[in-house]
């Protein structure tokens, strides 16, 4: 006798967030109805999508087996940029503007913008921008780089608990999305969505970041906070119910293992933390190798397909 698998249905949705200037090369992330890929209890009418990460300055500190794939070019963000898009064929290209920060050139906020303008004016795809990470810093460049990409709809990065005013009030009249993050928890993550949308922006253009780790270092944990919050969306919290983005290249490529291990070691542990990540309902994966965003990307196409489920 067959059995009848048991399905869950939900009644509530995860915001649509879309990404870039409207025509054929915006994206649109979220809108699923059930956990990922479990198409026979709900949708996903838009499927997970990886985007590549440049620098706005030559990395000092990445592997070589990182830094191959772009040769001459990484030397350069704007070949960085070009190389990123017509080589490798991203659909989405993130630009960390860390040069500013005191650890790694403390370059001038006017120097880091005037990169990220010739990033835009170079490549005709959706644009994540993320602040160097230290506070001071970022609030004095982030206004000006919001305001040099104003009307291109990026995704500005990274307003957190302590500090998203500032970020939050730029990106509500420059027309951006933005990026909030909570450390591993889901009530803060809550908590900074409401405190963004306090301010009168629409929760509907936020995309969340729970923070993560690579591979073998905590991921259970994360996984079991997207998979929780995710739930929660479901069951009908307008405050979790963003979607995923998660930064998977700056987290394995600082894992020992994979930075000394040879290239295939440091590719595979790439694709396997962004695969755990999909499977925990990653919407966006913020990858560093070539060689990973295509593997991610044709695993994504093959879980789309509905028939072989």
């Amino acid at each position: 006798m067959a059995i009848e698998l048991v399905k869950e249905r939900y009644n509530n949705a995860i915001n649509i967030v879309e990404i870039g200037a409207p025509g054929a090369s915006m994206i649109k992330v979220g809108g699923e109805t059930a956990l990922p890929f479990l198409f026979k209890e709900g949708g996903m009418p838009y499927a997970p999508v990886t985007a590549l990460e440049i620098l706005d300055s030559e990395p000092e500190d990445w592997p070589d087996t990182l830094r191959k794939p772009f040769g001459d070019a990484i030397k350069d963000p704007v070949k960085w940029a070009r190389a990123a898009v017509e080589k490798f064929g991203t659909k989405l290209l993130s630009v960390r503007l860390q040069s500013v920060h005191p650890d790694y050139g403390n370059r001038s906020s006017e120097e880091s913008v005037s990169v990220l303008k010739a990033i835009a004016r170079e490549v005709k795809v959706p644009l994540i921008v993320i602040g160097c990470g230290d506070d001071d810093k970022d609030n004095d460049l982030l206004p000006k780089a919001s305001q040099a990409l104003k009307g291109k709809n990026c995704l500005f990065g990274i307003a957190v608990q302590e500090n998203y005013k500032t970020l939050t009030a730029t990106c509500l009249a420059d027309g951006h999305a933005i990026i909030s993050e909570s450390p591993i928890d889901v009530n803060i993550a809550k908590q900074v969505n409401i405190l963004i949308s306090d301010m009168g922006f629409d929760p509907k253009r936020i995309v969340m970041h729970t923070t993560m780790t690579a591979l073998g270092y905590g991921m259970e944990y994360v996984y079991s906070i997207m998979e929780r919050a995710r739930l929660a969306a479901f069951m009908g919290d307008k405050m979790l119910s963003m979607p995923f983005i998660l930064f998977v290249g700056a987290e394995t490529w600082k894992v020992k293992e994979a930075k000394e291990s040879g290239v295939r070691q440091g590719v595979n542990w790439e694709i396997a933390t962004s695969v755990s990540m999909l499977q925990a309902g990653a919407d966006i994966l913020v990858v560093r190798h070539p060689d990973s965003a295509k593997a991610v990307t044709d695993y994504i196409k093959d879980m789309m397909k509905e028939e072989s489920l």
